[in-house]
């Protein structure tokens, strides 16, 4: 038998895989980036409510750290009139995975932070 023309075949194997693996180390990547951005949000918006008895102070603020794509980000907040409970802010943004395969795959990144109410 030929041994020609072998390495041609089993490069172009391996190719569709190896790109694959790296298409999903950067998606990966993508969405931790997108996951610290998330907690970073909220836990500006609960220091905002922690300082704020207004939360729709602390809604602008988490929307205001996420930068352009915090229009799109759902915020809730819970905060009691009571100096020394814990305000919570939560902050779920919608995220696209493999948006350039099939599509992609809607998935919701949260995060929720409390901070102690100060006035």
């Amino acid at each position: 038998m030929s041994q020609r023309g072998s390495a041609v075949v089993e490069f172009a194997l391996v190719v569709p895989l190896v790109l694959a693996l790296i298409l999903g180390l950067v998606e990966v990547a993508l969405v931790a980036r997108t996951q610290m951005e998330v907690v970073n949000a909220a836990r500006e918006g609960a220091r905002e409510a922690a300082a704020s008895p207004d939360p729709a102070d602390a809604v602008r603020v988490a929307r205001a750290a996420l930068g352009d794509i915090g229009s799109a980000a759902r915020v809730s907040v819970r905060r009691p009139d009571v100096v020394g409970r814990l305000a919570e802010v939560r902050v779920v943004l919608p995220y696209r995975v493999a948006a350039l395969l099939f599509g992609g795959v809607s998935v919701d990144v949260t995060a929720r932070a409390v901070m102690r109410v100060e006035r």
